[in-house]
């Protein structure tokens, strides 16, 4: 009894608790919840990628039985439960989970509504290719191992992945006393901010860093809805982010609107979604809302329709829904992760710097491993060449030897070889003595020596270790690199919304009911004069688009309204849509009257950015009647809400057209009937906003004859007339055939109208260097180089621009953009871009005729049986 009380250890059990909690919190915050700063895993998900890679379940061989995988993990490194192992297997396939894939299923992985996911015995997997640049060089000694939990193998303790995998695909996790919660990233935007990082030497503060890096990117899309959040995130690695369901109204064929939901917040269940709105509009939470059904499928994509009541406001149900429902979340970011095995806080700058600093170990580890590999085999390769030039000797020596051993003996006195040359030599074919061989053993050890040369250098040289570090990630970049899905919705208030949108081209399209939409001028190609053109765009039978207008992401729309008002728009906030969506209804985006619209545009670069520009430029209103009116633009400089009154009408006059001037410019006016007039702009003073203006052009008697456009001519030496009627004809006309008179003419022919042409409908300057884009009321839109039209002289009827006889088909906007070669020429000079009224560039293969045609057929099959339908 007395040995068995010695044996008894006496201990304080508030001492014992604390220990043992403190051991168990660092084992699940070290061992299970946290990832690790530098390859962005716990370690399930590392021995996950690690075991799949050893047993050849990669992206370039079939896929395996998912229950292989995950016995491998099991067996070998993770002994805990089959279920844990294979629910991250699945969530590493799931593309709505992960920005970037890195497990590549086949069958059932559960779906967006929260669907669970086949049994591992029915499901295979495999690594993706992405996932491989996790992996690649790590049987290159290029990061540490350690021993299994029985000590029977070893596993790397991270993983020396080519790409900052924390910031591209997040990571979250629950520890003892902390959390992570870190949100996905856009891997192009993450290379751009670690290249940016390494070039500057690590000198890049955060707000310098978020100039690559913009915000999250979610895989599921939607909004981030302002960017306070993102910036606190950024900067001290906490914040918290307000993510929207991307959602637009559309009114059906009765009349009705819905509101159609296409992407939803990150980790929102898809079906738990529906059924809270169902039950909101059950329990009377929210009003308006007559029926919602779930359309989405996997081709078509996400789409949830919301049927609104007659009675009710779309935007006003909608602001309820983001209120009340999971369409608008929060996504709180906690930047945990482990460092050197401790758990810290970090930000933009310490993430992005952990990452290079393992890059840069991972890169010289390997070249230490190539360089030791190099030199062993340069070795080996000294020997062979010494016993290449001495064959017969090395031949007598080996066959009058008793054995082996004696033989590499003999050697290595004799030729003063190594221990391991003379096994070389011993262990040598005889298709080594061949000539060809011994050329191939000289060109081996010739580029081993240049290897050799290369990686000392590598080795000795930081700079050119973090070049190589910066060229494998824009090899990542370029191969597995794709655009932003989630879009940035920033308050004003907050900062400068340009500075997060790259100033790309594009196309502004204004429909005949109102609806206004931008397209990526990219989106539309070039065909040749006379083409049939290529769908532009799916609106209403009685609509159609009315006004094209051209413009970059950073201008700012002055647009002018048929009753005389301006209103101010930035191109960034015009909702952006394919070439064959209908656009928003403008009246949602601006405060225009109902039984007002568009009917004019300028297009300004930094319209409150430049005193000096604005106040040497005006604006000539040419209307309906023949009216013309020149206001300086800096009384249209100070953007308000409900716009600006912008000149004076006289009763069923409107606004035909405006133009930006220097006040040294001539102007031309052109009427439907085909006559044109030119006079200087100086024959026209400067008033006021809200004056009528002066007689600008003498109208042909009947009261049908009206103004149809207005030029103010830059440069008269390069430029010439386009002239375009309703019937698809137009020519191009030198401005010499156009002399000078004062206002107030009736001008010159300057198209013969016929009514195989039709009235003219459009009138313009243009060079050689420009592109003419022609949407027709069908909503079939055509580009061709301006080139390909005639100069011909004023009293001809021109050349056939686009076939509409086919069709019964009108023109309905005509529009003038940069060339293809402009394109590429402004890219290169986009730095150093005019503060004056933005020209359009485009980058396409004018020749693809053959492809244009195949597009137009298809497209005309679909409507075709779409009607049949």
């Amino acid at each position: 009894m007395e040995d068995i009380e010695d044996r008894i250890i006496k201990i304080d059990i508030e001492t014992e608790m604390k220990t043992a909690y403190i051991d168990y919190s660092m084992s699940v915050i070290v061992s299970r919840a946290l990832p690790d700063v530098r390859d962005g895993f716990k370690p399930v998900h590392r021995r996950v990628l690690y075991a799949m890679n050893e047993m050849g379940n990669v992206y370039s061989q079939p896929t395996r039985k998912s229950a292989k995988a995950v016995g491998e993990v099991l067996a070998k490194y993770h002994p805990h439960g089959d279920s844990a192992v294979y629910m991250t297997l699945v969530r590493l396939a799931q593309p709505w989970n992960l920005r970037y894939t890195l497990v590549d299923g086949q069958g059932n992985f559960g779906s967006v509504d929260g669907d669970s996911p086949a049994a591992m015995r029915y499901t295979e997997a495999r690594l993706t290719e992405l996932a491989g640049e996790m992996l690649r060089d790590i049987d290159k000694e290029t990061v540490d191992f350690q021993n299994n939990f029985d000590d029977t193998t070893q596993e790397p303790t991270v993983l020396p992945t080519r790409f900052p995998n924390l910031l591209v695909n997040g990571a979250s996790g629950i520890a003892v006393g902390m959390a992570t919660n870190m949100a996905p990233h856009n891997l192009r935007e993450c290379i751009d901010g670690c290249v940016a990082y390494i070039d500057a030497g690590g000198a890049l503060e955060v707000a310098d860093l978020m100039r690559y890096i913009k915000a999250p990117d979610f895989p599921t899309g939607g909004f981030i809805y302002g960017y306070a959040g993102v910036k606190e995130a950024f900067e001290t690695g906490r914040g918290r982010i307000v993510l929207r369901a991307r959602t637009e109204i559309e009114t059906d064929s009765n009349g009705r609107e819905n509101i159609i939901v296409t992407e939803i917040p990150y980790q929102v269940n898809k079906a738990q979604l529906v059924s809270d709105i169902a039950q909101l509009v059950n329990e009377r939470r929210i009003e308006g809302i007559s029926n919602i059904s779930d359309e989405s499928s996997g081709k078509g994509g996400m789409r949830i329709v919301i049927e609104v009541k007659r009675d009710a406001n779309a935007s006003v149900v909608l602001n309820h829904l983001f209120k009340l429902t999971p369409l608008q979340s929060y996504f709180n970011v906690n930047n945990i992760a482990l460092v050197k095995g401790r758990p810290c806080l970090l930000n933009l700058k310490q993430l992005i710097g952990e990452f290079v600093d393992h890059r840069h170990d991972v890169v010289r580890r390997r070249s230490i491993f190539d360089l030791r590999k190099a030199r062993e085999r340069a070795h080996i390769l000294e020997g062979l060449l010494i016993a290449v030039d001495n064959i017969d000797e090395v031949i007598h020596i080996i066959r009058s030897s008793e054995n082996a051993q004696e033989a590499q003996e003999r050697l290595r006195e004799r030729f003063e070889l190594s221990e391991l040359q003379a096994r070389a030599i011993v262990d040598m074919r005889l298709r080594a003595l061949t000539g060809l061989e011994s050329d191939k053993l000289r060109a081996e050890f010739d580029e081993l020596m240049k290897t050799i040369q290369y990686l000392e250098g590598l080795l000795a040289d930081d700079n050119l270790l973090m070049q190589v570090v910066k060229d494998e990630l824009l090899e990542v970049k370029e191969k597995f690199g794709d655009p932003r899905r989630t879009e940035i919705v920033f308050s004003s208030e907050e900062f400068n919304p340009e500075d997060f949108y790259a100033d790309d081209e594009m196309i502004i399209t204004i429909s005949h009911l109102g609806y206004i939409k931008r397209t990526p001028l990219r989106d539309f190609r070039s065909q040749a004069r006379g083409g049939v053109g290529s769908k532009g765009s799916t609106t209403r039978e009685e609509d159609f688009i009315e006004y094209i207008y051209s413009a970059s992401m950073h201008a700012t729309l002055l647009l002018f309204t048929t009753k005389g008002r301006c209103f101010w728009l930035p191109v960034y906030k015009i909702p952006e849509g394919a070439k064959s969506t209908k656009g928003r209804a403008i009246q949602n985006i601006l405060n225009i009257e109902a039984d007002d619209r568009i009917t004019a545009c300028i297009r300004i670069k930094k319209l409150q950015k430049d005193p000096e520009f604005v106040a040497s430029h005006y604006l000539v209103f040419a209307t309906l009647q023949g009216m013309i009116k020149k206001t300086p633009l800096e009384a249209y400089s100070n953007p308000r809400s409900k716009g600006v009154f912008a000149i004076k009408l006289n009763e069923g006059d409107s606004v035909v057209s405006v133009r930006l001037t220097n006040g040294k410019t001539e102007i031309l006016l052109a009427n439907k009937g085909g006559r044109a007039i030119r006079f200087p702009e100086s024959k026209v003073r400067s008033m006021g906003r809200v004056t009528t203006g002066v007689r600008g052009m003498i109208l042909d008697e009947g009261g049908e004859d009206a103004i149809v456009g207005m030029v103010a001519l830059k440069d008269p030496e390069k430029e010439t007339i386009l002239v375009v009627s309703e019937c698809g004809y137009g020519k191009r006309t030198t401005l010499d055939s156009y002399r000078i008179t004062n206002r107030g003419g009736k001008g010159v022919k300057t198209m013969q109208i016929t009514e195989k042409t039709g009235s003219l409908v459009d009138f313009r300057s243009v060079t050689d260097e420009l592109d003419l884009m022609i949407i027709n009321r069908s909503g079939v839109a055509i580009r061709m180089p301006m080139s390909s039209i005639n100069v011909i002289g004023r009293a001809t009827q021109g050349v056939k621009l686009i076939n509409l006889s086919s069709r019964g088909d009108e023109i309905a906007s005509v529009c003038i953009v940069a060339s293809e070669e402009a394109e590429a020429e402004k890219a290169l000079l986009k730095e150093g871009a005019s503060d004056e009224e933005v020209n359009l560039t485009s980058e396409i293969d004018s020749n693809d005729y053959e492809e244009i045609e195949d597009d137009l057929q298809e497209q005309q099959s679909k409507t075709e049986e779409d009607k049949t339908e």
